[in-house]
């Protein structure tokens, strides 16, 4: 096999494997030369000296700084609490930092005498390295955030740290990607992949941050809560959006054409989800079904919507059931809301009496029990007892009664009211029959055979 004049390597092996050669022999290099120069041995002193006097003072003043910064009160709560926490969790960076700090300037002194840096520049970015492995491992909490800086910010730091970054970077620019006449360099792909990253974990989290400040403002109204995080949350990620398109470099005007084939797409299958975004908007602006109503669709479905989205509303039965409700049926579609911000609904209970009885005195007794209760309201009006007929047993009555609030779930208006009409009537000694029938015999009764 023939061999390059600059490289004891085979001539035939990829030039990738010539390039790792030549790093590894540039780096054993640089090594030898540091080994054998006083001035490199200097540094590797003053990195040493940096190293222990940031340790020594880590270790007196970061545990006072910490006794400093947390809250005495463990479950304290506050804007101001929560930044003293936050604060606490940097402590680790500390150490690193401070050999940081102390090798810069130990840099400026090495550099005056001997004028050269390189080793002890080497340990400023070995420092960095250690505080990127400090923040990963101890400081961020968040699994997704976690998994970025692991697998993103450690292995850049790890370029940095060699030297290889400013390389890679490089390679990378040159390296263009794409389909038909959108082109991009591999570092714009990646740069955006990353930014991408971030920004999504950023409006997440700003939108999460808005949504609780909007909730917490109780003199809105549902509605208008509602639509005003809706409103932050599409201001937020539209915002990131353009972020993201400026960061990768894209030309806005492209966009044109990524809006030709959401409207084809729309065209052809999202109609139902442009549609029931559209209805979403619509019912957040008028307000007439919003969270904490209690709705009953036009198919029978009822209960307290808990959550509106883009696409649907979230329906919460007594019985704990979720059910998923499209934006679009609360417009097409007929929707009884029978708690639209608190107001009074009508209930009866139906009861009968005895043929015996004086039924004239039934409206004024049953009326003056039922209005004992403490949820029975004297408006829109006051409870109202109705005769509504004679049945097969007994005489039908039924109460009506007006309540704030549903029958439903904690709340058991019928079933109280019925317990004081039974105690009402026992008192009064009126009968509330049961059912029976009477037989009459027209030719009287049959005889007895003798046995």
């Amino acid at each position: 096999m023939t061999q390059t004049p600059s490289s004891p390597l085979p001539a035939d092996l990829p030039p990738s494997i010539h390039t790792a050669y030549g790093y590894v022999r540039e780096g054993i290099e640089v090594a030898q030369g540091w080994i054998l120069s006083p001035a490199a041995w200097s540094q590797f002193a003053l990195l040493v000296v940096a190293y222990l006097v940031a340790r020594f003072l880590a270790a007196r003043f970061l545990p006072k700084v910490e006794t400093l910064l947390r809250p005495a009160d463990a479950g304290a709560k506050g804007a101001l609490s929560e930044a003293r926490r936050v604060a606490v969790r940097f402590l680790p960076l500390g150490l690193p930092l401070l050999a940081y700090v102390f090798t810069g300037l130990g840099e400026n002194v090495t550099r005056s005498i001997f004028g050269s840096g390189a080793v002890i520049a080497f340990g400023k970015r070995v420092f960095l390295l250690l505080a990127a492995r400090a923040l990963v491992n101890s400081i961020l909490k968040d699994p997704f955030l976690k998994v970025l800086g692991k697998y993103a910010l450690m292995p850049i730091m790890i370029l940095y740290t060699l030297g290889l970054l400013d390389p890679a970077v490089l390679k990378l620019s040159q390296t263009i990607v794409g389909a038909g006449n959108i082109k991009f360099s591999l570092l714009s792909v990646i740069r955006g992949l990353l930014a991408g990253s971030v920004l999504f974990w950023l409006g997440r989290w700003s939108t999460g941050q808005s949504r609780t400040y909007i909730v917490a403002q109780e003199t809105m109204r549902p509605a208008t809560r509602e639509l005003a995080s809706k409103a932050a949350e599409i201001a937020i990620f539209g915002l990131s959006f353009l972020l993201l398109m400026n960061i990768i470099g894209m030309d806005l005007s492209t966009l044109a054409v990524l809006g030709g084939a959401i409207g084809v797409g729309i065209g052809f299958g999202l109609q139902r989800i442009a549609s029931n975004f559209i209805s979403g908007v619509i019912l957040l602006l008028e307000g007439q079904a919003t969270v904490g109503d209690f709705v009953e669709l036009d198919g029978g479905e009822a209960g307290t919507i808990v959550k509106m989205t883009a696409r649907a509303a979230i329906l919460e039965t007594y019985d704990g059931r979720w059910i998923v409700v499209p934006n679009e049926d609360f417009i097409t579609t007929r929707v009884v809301n029978y708690s639209d911000s608190g107001s009074a609904n009508r209930y009866e209970a139906a009861f009968s009496v005895s043929y015996d009885t004086d039924i004239n005195t039934i409206p004024d007794l049953i009326n003056a029990a039922v209005a004992k209760h403490p949820d029975i309201l004297d408006a829109p009006y006051p409870p109202d007892c109705e005769l509504r007929g004679f049945g097969d047993s007994g005489i039908d009555f039924a109460v009506e009664f007006w309540v704030n609030g549903l029958d439903e779930g904690d709340n058991k208006y019928t079933s109280d009211v019925l317990f004081l009409i039974w105690n009402a009537l026992k008192d009064n000694n009126i009968e509330i029959p049961y059912p029976h029938q009477v037989v009459e015999f027209k030719n009287g009764l049959p005889p007895v055979a003798k046995a």
